[in-house]
């Protein structure tokens, strides 16, 4: 199957995203560009990405190709409905897909999300509230909490 990939500059760095007809199954940080063939799939990913970063979307609709293991895979569905603007701890989203008492697996399955800003990890916040753990580094993390948090300009 073919992958397709584009790339986004963010306030944040160089967002890279890949996929298939099926859907989008990497969206990651790169240090650097590169060049690649897209298709409409990854066209309007990276329009409604940046339609994120200009506050005019808090919800993604194109569809994802999700490669990980069925708890990976029910962890990553349930951060996807954590809302816009809020967070949850890894405890309460474990308790939330029924995992109760599996807060540190939560946790592994989260810094496992191959999908960075589409499946928002970067809501899940440690047991005190405080921002921890985000695999494209802990300001991207601080910055995308603050992003969602300010209101449109």
């Amino acid at each position: 199957m073919r992958v397709y990939m584009g790339q986004l500059d963010t306030p944040v760095g160089i967002l890279e995203v890949r996929g298939t007809e099926k859907g989008i199954c990497s969206a990651q940080f790169v240090n650097q560009r590169t060049t690649g063939t897209t298709n409409h799939i990854i066209k309007d990913c990276l329009e409604q990405l940046e339609d994120y970063f200009h506050k005019r979307r808090k919800i993604f609709t194109v569809p994802l190709s999700l490669q990980g293991t069925d708890f990976q895979q029910h962890i990553w569905k349930g951060i996807m409905a954590i809302p816009y603007g809020k967070t949850i701890t890894y405890a309460d989203l474990a308790a939330l897909t029924g995992n109760a008492g599996a807060a540190r697996a939560a946790g592994t399955a989260i810094g496992r999300n191959p999908l960075a800003i589409l499946i928002p990890c970067h809501r899940a916040v440690g047991k005190s509230g405080k921002i921890t753990g985000f695999a494209w580094g802990i300001w991207r993390k601080e910055w995308l909490l603050k992003h969602e948090k300010k209101e449109p300009a």
